[in-house]
Parts: C-alpha cells; structure tokens; sequence
C-alpha cells in the first residue's frame, strides 16, 4: 500500500464565527491525483492554506510527507510546488527573471527544463509580468509550480485563464507527473477538469466534506439511464420487479429506464429476448456534483 503523502485529521478552520473547514479527514497517497471538488467558498482554499501552514488550524492537524505542518512546515514548502487561486507576481519583472530569482532562493534550477516548460506553454518569458493577459500569468504560475520537478503539487484552479489548447498540454504535464511518481492534488470548480485528470476526488460542501472516492466508484452509485431496444416487447413486469431499476417505461419495443448500480440483473432478464441495441447513459461527474447540492438554491452551479 502507497503511503500517504497528504493526512488530515479533524482539521477545522474558523475565521471568528465565520466556518472555513470542519473536522475535515482524508488522506493523499503518494502518486495519486487527487481532486479536491467544491463550488467557490466551499472552502478549497482554506484547506491548501492551512497543509501549507499559511494559516494555523482552529483544531485537528495535517501532515505532509508524515511531518506535523505546524512544526516543518519550511521543510516540507521546499518540496512542493504550489499554484496558488490568487496569483501574485511581481509586475515589473520578467518571467526568466521571476524564475532565475526563485531558483536562487530554493538553490538551484534546472533552466532547460523551465524553457521547455515555457515552450510548450507558449509562455514568453521576456516580458514583464504586468504587460501580460492573466491566462499568460497564469502559465508563468503553472511553470514555477512544475519546474523544480517536487515531490507534491499542489494546485489551485490550475487551469483558470487557459485556452483549450493550453489545457490539453497541462494535462499532459498532470499525466507526467503522474508516470514520474509525484503526488498531485488539485483544487477546482470546473468538474471537467477534474474529471479528466483525477484518481480519486473529494466533494466539500460547506467547509464539510461529504464523500472521498474514486470517480469510477462514484459513478457506480449514480442513476445511469438505459435504453433497450427488442426484437419483440417483452413483459413489461419482468422488468419492473427487477432490483435497482426505476422508471420503467416501454415505447413499443424499446425499454427505457434508470439503473442504481450494477447492470447485472436488468442484462440478465434482457438475455431472455432479442436485443437490438443497448444504449448506455453514464452519468458524469456534473451530475454527481450537483446531485450532492441538491436543495442548495441558487448559486451552486458546476462552473461558477
């Protein structure tokens, strides 16, 4: 078993009165991308700032690489690559000069390696942060987390700002990282993202967490819609008894129908008649995310 690189225990967070995170438990296992799921204000960054130990815990405690935060923290920033949500640089410097400062400051830099990165960005490194557009900042944020190859990344709405092209080749960073065996969790709102790129993912509603599996699993639990289509009807009942099958509904000779889990017995029973065709509705992760903020109202939309 992979040994966690991320554990967090009870962490809590409040600003005054106000909640950040509560009595949140989850663990990171080294070479996992994890995805941390929220909509904004959910508290995905609360948490990031609190294992980097840019704030202190209310209660509970988080490690990182098996070390207290709170105690190492310098130690542990050193090997970890952060992207912050909020990203600041200095606006009268130039990308080459931001990252040759940095390497100073950590102790080295391997320079090929951030031109290649820049390279494949299309990131121009001469020109000074302020004249830049924030999806060329944010790839200036995206190479500074990357180039010294950690041992964690951290991320933080890493794609905000990327054309799709740009988002195809943070991807396959994300999948080298992953073959290099460096451990990746990333924070976002756009369920796509973390959809394409994650292993496993957490939902955080309310500065709570409310589920941490696989996306695979996730899935297994979900509403998938099936369609049917027979040679000949068939017993419209023989269906409807069937466990896990809902909303039963024949048009002709085409069955439609919700599925809560395994496939298993709704294939077996259709095994009985001729089938045509099957036509398989795999829900995605939007609907499993919105269908945790059921009831939420206004303001909880999967992109936003």
């Amino acid at each position: 078993m992979r040994q966690p690189i991320i554990e967090a225990r009870g962490l809590t967070k409040f600003y005054g009165k106000n909640r950040g995170i509560i009595d949140l438990d989850f663990d990171v296992s080294e070479g996992e991308v994890f995805g941390y799921l929220g909509p904004n204000g959910a508290g995905k960054t609360t948490t990031i700032r609190t294992l980097l130990d840019l704030i202190r815990p209310t209660d509970g405690e988080a490690k990182v690489f098996g070390k207290d935060v709170r105690l190492d923290g310098e130690e542990i920033r050193a090997d970890i690559g952060y992207l912050p949500g909020e990203l600041a640089l200095f606006g009268d410097m130039t990308g080459e000069e931001i990252f040759k400062y940095l390497g100073n400051v950590r102790g080295g830099l391997n320079w090929n390696y951030v031109e290649e990165l820049a390279d494949r960005l299309e990131a121009d490194l001469s020109k000074t942060v302020a004249d830049l557009s924030s999806g060329n900042k944010q790839k200036l944020g995206l190479i500074q987390a990357f180039m010294n190859k950690p041992r964690l990344l951290i991320l933080d709405e890493p794609t905000n700002g990327l054309d799709p092209l740009m988002q195809q080749e943070f991807f396959q960073l994300i999948e080298e990282a992953r073959a290099n065996g460096q451990t990746v969790f990333a924070s976002s709102h756009i369920l796509p993202v973390v959809e394409r790129i994650c292993d496993r993912v957490a939902i955080i509603r309310k500065g709570e967490l409310v589920t941490v599996e696989e996306i695979d699993d996730l899935k297994e639990g979900m509403l998938r819609s099936i369609e049917i289509q027979f040679a000949d009807r068939p017993p419209e009942e023989k269906f409807k008894e069937l466990p896990g099958v809902e909303e039963v509904n024949f048009e002709d000779s085409r069955l439609r129908c919700k599925v809560v889990g395994r496939l298993d017995d709704l294939i077996k029973e259709a095994a009985n008649y001729e089938v045509v065709n099957v036509i398989s509705h795999e829900p995605n992760l939007e609907e499993i995310f919105l269908k945790y903020y059921e009831g939420e109202g206004e303001g909880v939309e999967a992109n936003a």
